[in-house]
């Protein structure tokens, strides 16, 4: 048996330690390191762990003390939370995209435009005053009339709408005439836009196809020429009073056509002549000139109308009036230096006006520098499609989309527009439904002028039962009772689209546009369609609704609703397939001095 007796001091002097176990050793290290950097010890964190685990509530899961109803409520707060920084953060980076754009594309300033450091803070004005009966309805009845016609306005002293020819002062035997082609009463865009314009006023109006938007610009421009011509009349060589610039000739060549007509009315009256001249690539120059009178409105292409003014056949030194006419497609086709060149041969201020069906932000901006104390003038959102089309959006296989066109064309009887973006299949269509026996004719960029003409002519006259043709004619051009329109693919860009089916459904006609789409277009695109045909209350077939993003939640946030670069509904601004082409577009041209835009519409 061990001997239990107890040591001596002389066993302690021989060096003698008791056995301490190494979980006690390991717990004194600790401590000493606890103590030199001031952390807790393990028995500290122990009994922290033991406080909170004794004072911890259970908030989700089976042994919650919460109710179902509460945890969703909690859960709901936490991902609205984690969505307003969301927004926060888009809106912020949407500001600073803008901001960028604005600096790198804007207009000229009025002070650089007019020469002569002038900067001009009130608007041109005319001597046009709306009836004393109109002036003496007070705001609150003009608002009521735009309520009733969806007429939204921005600005400061707008004229007040007015509803019947007569009440604007125009020239009788331009109402006969109005009166004698069936239009009888103003369009909602004119009822609110000729006032603004009679009066002198810089205005921006947007409105949908077939809104009557030609008659809205052209009007007020035959009525200050009427005037200018009486008080004072042109002499050879003097002129225009006004321009209107189109984006293609084709809609150059209908302008010219409508306002000749009103100015021929009005030389049947008795009136002195207003002249009118056509400049755009294809018409010959000398022939622009020709007559004794002056030249009160020039109707042109923009680079055409550059090259008269640098050649001096033409000057702006009377020029009080400058239209541009689908202003947001001219300057997306790539016409924006040439616009700045035009404007720079103004020697004064001038009255400016822009008419589109759609209008993104980023254009107004681009022109917001230039215009003085303007006006807003939108009936419907910028950029939605017409109501009274029927969209119909169908799945159709690259190889197979020829052979569908035939029996797409029995859809409707005649008249029938095709679209295609590309000049060749624009060409293969055009073969193959002659083939088939298929009246048809065939216009794009890349035609002989003659040939656009006869084209155009000839399926207007109802000579031809079907028109293809490439985006040239989608622009502003007016075809008569179009039944149906079919998109053989699917533009890139959404206003395109729009443009496109605006050809049918005009002038409160219901039409029908078909549109073929496959795995070949880009999400992007086919979610811009996707809302788009929902804003409209349109059918949105089911392999269309299956097409989402990360982004669609928030669509319309902040007040903004879709891409404020292009007005695409189906994504936002950072998101913009068209605003980073651009942005290539312009790296690929630096120090390229052969750089041009693909010339579908001009020479």
């Amino acid at each position: 048996m061990a001997d239990k007796r107890p040591i001596s001091d002389d066993e302690e002097e021989d060096g003698f330690q008791e056995y301490v176990p190494i979980k006690h050793r390991k717990l004194a290290v600790v401590k000493k390191v606890a103590q030199k950097r001031k952390m807790p010890s393990i028995e500290d964190l122990r009994r922290e762990e033991e406080r909170k685990r004794k004072l911890a509530v259970v908030t989700s899961g089976p042994q919650s003390q919460r109710s179902l109803l509460e945890e969703y409520a909690v859960e709901k707060h936490e991902k609205e939370m984690k969505n307003e920084s969301k927004i926060d953060e888009l809106l912020k980076e949407e500001q600073a995209i803008m901001a960028r754009i604005r600096a790198d594309t804007a207009l000229k300033s009025v002070q650089e435009l007019a020469g002569k450091g002038t900067t001009y803070t009130t608007s041109a004005g005319t001597s046009w005053r709306a009836p004393k009966y109109i002036l003496a309805r007070d705001e609150e009845h003009s608002d009521a009339m735009r309520a009733k016609w969806h007429i939204e306005v921005d600005g400061e002293d707008i004229a007040p709408p007015i509803t019947n020819f007569a009440g604007m002062k125009y020239h009788k035997a331009i109402v006969a005439h109005l009166t004698g082609k069936g239009i009888t009463r103003p369009t909602p865009v004119q009822m609110q836009g000729l006032p603004v314009l009679l009066s002198g006023r810089d205005m921006v109006g947007v409105a949908f196809t077939g809104s009557g938007k030609t008659l809205c610009f052209a009007l007020p421009l035959i009525q200050f020429c009427l005037e200018q011509e009486k008080k004072m009349p042109f002499l050879r060589g003097e002129g225009p009073y006004g321009v209107i610039m189109a984006p293609s000739r084709e809609l150059a060549r209908q302008t010219y056509d409508e306002i000749n007509e009103l100015c021929k009315a009005l030389e049947d009256w008795g009136e002195p002549k207003v002249r009118a001249v056509l400049t755009t690539g294809g018409v010959d120059m000398r022939s622009m000139m020709e007559g004794n009178g002056g030249v009160h409105i020039a109707i042109a292409t923009p680079g055409r109308l550059k090259d008269v003014l640098k050649r001096e056949r033409m000057n702006f030194e009377c020029c009080k009036y400058f239209c541009l006419d689908e202003a947001d497609r001219m300057i997306d086709m790539g016409f924006e230096e040439d616009i700045r060149d035009i404007m720079s041969y103004f020697k004064g201020q001038r009255q400016m006006v822009l008419f589109s069906a759609t209008m993104p932000t980023k254009i107004k901006d681009f022109a917001y520098s230039a215009l003085v104390n303007p006006v807003t003038v939108n009936v419907g959102r910028a950029g939605a499609a017409n109501l009274d089309v029927i969209q119909e959006v169908e799945y159709v296989k690259q190889e197979a989309k020829v052979m569908y066109l035939l029996e797409c064309l029995q859809k409707t009887p005649p008249p029938v527009m095709v679209f295609s973006a590309r000049k060749q299949d624009v060409d293969d269509m055009y073969e193959y439904l002659l083939l088939k026996g298929v009246e048809a004719v065939a216009i794009h960029g890349g035609k002989e002028q003659e040939e656009r003409e006869f084209a155009i002519t000839s399926f207007k006259d109802g000579r031809k039962d079907v028109l293809v043709c490439s985006d040239v004619a989608s622009k502003g051009l007016d075809f008569q009772n179009i039944q149906h329109v079919i998109n053989f693919d699917m533009p890139e860009e959404l206003e395109d689209y729009v443009h496109r089916i605006g050809r049918t459904g005009r002038c409160g006609k219901t039409g029908i546009a078909t549109t073929f789409i496959n795995k070949m277009v880009s999400q992007t695109t086919l979610m811009d369609l996707k809302h788009l045909l929902m804003e409209a209350k349109q059918r949105v077939p089911p392999f269309l609704q299956a097409y989402t993003n990360d982004s669609e939640a928030f669509l319309n946030v902040g007040g903004i609703k879709g891409c404020l670069y292009c007005g695409g509904p189906g994504h936002r601004i950072a998101d913009c397939p068209k605003r980073k082409d651009a942005s290539d577009q312009a790296t690929r041209s630096v120090g390229r001095s052969d750089f041009t835009r693909e010339n579908d519409s001009e020479y």
